[in-house]
This record gives structure tokens, C-alpha cells and sequence, in this order.
């Protein structure tokens, strides 16, 4: 089975394109800029505990990596 959510890889204009596969077609859910903008768009399209599934690869594929840069003491990652 393939993933029902799709986390773009990082775009240039920043932020990642999240998707899901509803009613056998890809809805755009929107731009993410972090695990927890993921969240907001998967509760809102209906996903119980989305927090739960960000790193289920049987629920979410990561195109470009998991990792999200975040800022650190010394900047950004």
C-alpha cells in the first residue's frame, strides 16, 4: 500500500506541499513550515491523532528527507 500522505520535498519559495490521497485522487492540503503545520492540515482533513503517523511510512512519505531545519543556539540548522 503506498502512503496516503505526501510531504513534498522543501521547495524554494520555503515550506513543504502537503497532500492526501482521498477518494482515489491527491488533494493538496496545503504549505507546511513544520511537523506541527503537518498536523493541523491532517486534523483538519479529518485524521484522528495525526501526530501519531508523521513517521509511519506506511501513512506519510517523505519526498527529500524527514528532517525540517529548526533554529539552534548558533542559527539556523
Amino acid at each position: 500500500m503506498a502512503a496516503l500522505i505526501v510531504v513534498s520535498e522543501p521547495s524554494g519559495m520555503g515550506g513543504r506541499q502537503v497532500s492526501v490521497m482521498r477518494r482515489g485522487r491527491e488533494e493538496c492540503l496545503g504549505r507546511a513550515f513544520s511537523d506541527h503545520d503537518v498536523i493541523v492540515f491532517l486534523e483538519a482533513a479529518g485524521l484522528s491523532d495525526p501526530d501519531e503517523v508523521l513517521d509511519d511510512p506506511r501513512w506519510v512519505q517523505w519526498n527529500g528527507g524527514r528532517a525540517w531545519s529548526v533554529p539552534t543556539a548558533d542559527g539556523w540548522d
